[in-house]
């Protein structure tokens, strides 16, 4: 009885003891989860109490901002603050189309084409501004990458101005501006505004009428030379630009808004002698005249008797809006990665749109220069372009994902794409202009190479730890191939691939081409991403089949496995930030450190139940 005694109390203290552990076992824990959730509550409670005392100029901003708020999200735009907050992508807003260039700067200068990039400044400053001088304000920035257009916006105690700004996609020769200034006060407002300045040595200046016989506006010609190379001045290139008067100051109605188009037209010769004068006079008429006719060209537009004004205005800015959806009808995804230094789609989208701003849209444009290929050069280019890509893939190449915080840096990263795209085999493509130089762009991502009858994959089955799609590459004139490549939950890479449209009979095979070749279509096909030995192609696309079935024959691998799975720490650092999974870095120490404790306490009451029994207990309970 003594003993069942003896037993049934250190039962009940085992019980106690334990008990008491589990509980501070939950106590731990819970205080973990209650730091873990601690900030976002701090932010909830605190921050977000601060937001509805926000600064009336900022919430003007963010009202402004907040259509773009999204496509910001998902990198198709970018918002930057002047001067830039810590937490924006600090990258220069840029408008341009291969003829013409500008920085979207108070008192930038407008670039002209020279050599591979924009990089000539003129002497010409055309931006429009509304001057404040009593008064700080707020200004913000937004680069919409799908339409080619900047916004700018202006925030003050008395009135908001929203500027937009694009380089005419059709129009090459010209700088459209639209401003709409807002009086937000319930009194007459004058508002005076920093028109374009042009600072040419010794212009030629006249001004004329030009427009519609039922509405004539005035404007100024104006014409000046500037040196392509400031060390050796032998030769000159002639600017001719025609900008419409705009009057300097504006009176403002009660709570009213004006708005203001500014339609700027600029063409330029190709470099000349400096002592050649005849040639002089006959390229300065040559280019005055090619200026006027833009000019008017624009006008007719503007001035539609079928259309209201708004109506053609906004036909005008369309066209040129659906050139850059066609050309971002080719295009590339990549999935985020949250590892430090990673190259994700906002520098991607950036560098794309710098490339494509200095590169002409030849078959877009309503009269083409003697020096432009014809539809058919253009078309014949797109069609045929053997060799490109050759090297390596062009995402793991630092120097041309370089910073584009100034003009100078961007004038340089695309310098460096093009130089590189000309070099590695793509120079028919760019002969094509924009649309071909987006393809060889693409084409560059995955290491796409068109080589003899087929178009091939050459990227490292390594470098396949993200999620890639490379969007309708252009496989002849009526072929367009979506290729995706997704990591699964086993962590290895496999590649599906779909036609957007085709005029014939496509086929494909993965690395080797061991295995039969498989027809195509709009429904994705999927394969698995092969290693060879020696390494060669992880994909094979053609419109032959018999070639397809001899290309195995020609590529002479000695083993052809399966790529191995990757490995879960480099999926996770892509992920999440880090190697430990979903979750904190925080979250996982606490975790291990309640363990870690737990255990602790659990050892300590077995050494001291077991190890260290208590005497008293034992002679108490047992009687001799």
């Amino acid at each position: 009885m003594s003993s069942n005694m003896f037993r049934t109390a250190k039962y009940k203290i085992d019980l106690v003891n334990f008990s008491s552990y589990r509980r501070l076992f939950v106590v731990l824990l819970c205080v973990c989860v209650f730091f873990y959730l601690l900030p976002p509550i701090f932010r909830y409670l605190f921050l977000g109490r601060a937001t509805e005392n926000k600064d009336p100029l900022m919430q003007c901003m963010d009202d402004r901002l907040t259509p773009f708020f999204l496509q910001n999200f998902e990198y198709d735009a970018n918002i930057r603050h002047v001067p830039p907050f810590a937490d924006e992508r600090n990258i220069i807003p840029y408008v341009g189309n291969g003829y013409i260039g500008l920085e979207v700067a108070h008192d930038a200068p407008l670039n002209i084409k020279y050599g591979r990039a924009m990089q000539l400044p003129t002497q010409f400053h055309p931006v429009v501004s509304v001057l404040q001088t009593a008064e700080s304000g707020r200004e913000a920035t937004v680069v919409e990458y799908l339409s080619g257009i900047v916004w700018r916006f202006q925030c003050f105690s008395n009135m908001f101005i929203s500027y937009s700004y694009y380089a005419h996609r059709t129009h090459p020769s010209i700088l459209m501006q639209e401003i709409k200034i807002t009086n937000t006060r319930n009194t007459m407002e004058e508002v005076e505004l920093i028109l374009p300045r042009v600072h040419f040595q010794s212009p030629n200046t006249r001004t004329i009428q030009l427009g519609s016989t039922e509405s004539t506006k005035e404007f100024q010609i104006i014409t000046g030379t500037l040196s392509p190379n400031q060390e050796d001045t032998s030769l000159v290139i002639i600017v001719t630009i025609v900008i419409p008067k705009v009057a300097r100051s504006i009176q403002l109605k009660k709570r009213g808004s004006i708005k203001i188009e500014i339609p700027i037209a600029v063409h330029y010769s190709k470099p000349v002698k400096r002592d050649n004068e005849e040639q002089i006079r006959t390229t300065t008429t040559e280019t005055e005249q090619k200026a006027t006719l833009a000019m008017n060209k624009v006008l007719q537009s503007l001035q539609s008797k079928t259309e209201s004004a708004n109506a053609a205005l906004h036909n005008f800015r369309q066209a040129h809006v659906n050139v850059w959806s066609d050309l971002w009808a080719t295009g590339f995804t990549i999935s985020t990665s949250k590892a430090e230094n990673s190259l994700n789609g906002d520098r991607i989208n950036a560098t794309m749109y710098a490339v494509l701003s200095q590169t002409r849209s030849y078959e877009f444009e309503e009269y083409i220069s003697v020096s432009a290929p014809s539809k058919q050069d253009i078309a014949k280019a797109l069609t045929y372009a053997e060799g490109c890509y050759d090297s390596y893939h062009t995402l793991q190449a630092d120097n041309l994902w370089l910073p584009m915080d100034s003009l100078e840096k961007l004038n340089k990263v695309v310098s460096s794409w093009m130089l590189t795209l000309e070099k590695q085999g793509c120079h028919n493509l760019i002969r094509a202009g924009s649309s071909g130089v987006i393809q060889a762009m693409v084409l560059s991502f995955g290491s796409f190479r068109f080589s003899n009858q087929h178009l091939e994959c050459n990227m490292h089955p390594k470098y396949l730890h993200r999620d890639f799609h490379f969007r309708r590459l252009n496989y002849g004139n009526r072929t367009h191939v979506n290729v995706t490549i997704n990591v699964t939950e086993d962590n290895k890479a496999v590649i599906n691939v779909a036609l957007d449209r085709s005029d014939r009979s496509y086929y494909a095979c993965d690395g080797g081409c061991m295995d039969e070749p498989v027809l195509l279509t709009q429904n994705r096909r999927q394969f698995p991403v092969k290693l060879t030995e020696p390494l060669t192609a992880i994909l094979y696309i053609t419109e032959d089949k018999q070639h397809m079935v001899e290309l195995h024959q020609a590529i002479h691998v000695k083993e052809v496995v399966e790529a191995p799975a990757h490995e879960q720490h480099i999926i996770s650092l892509h992920r999440h930030g880090h190697q430990l999974g979903g979750l904190p870095t925080l979250f996982w120490v606490s975790v291990c450190a309640i363990i870690i404790v737990f255990h602790i306490f659990l050892c300590k009451l077995i050494i001291k139940e077991y190890c260290e029994p208590s005497d008293k207990l034992r002679y108490r309970y047992n009687k001799p």
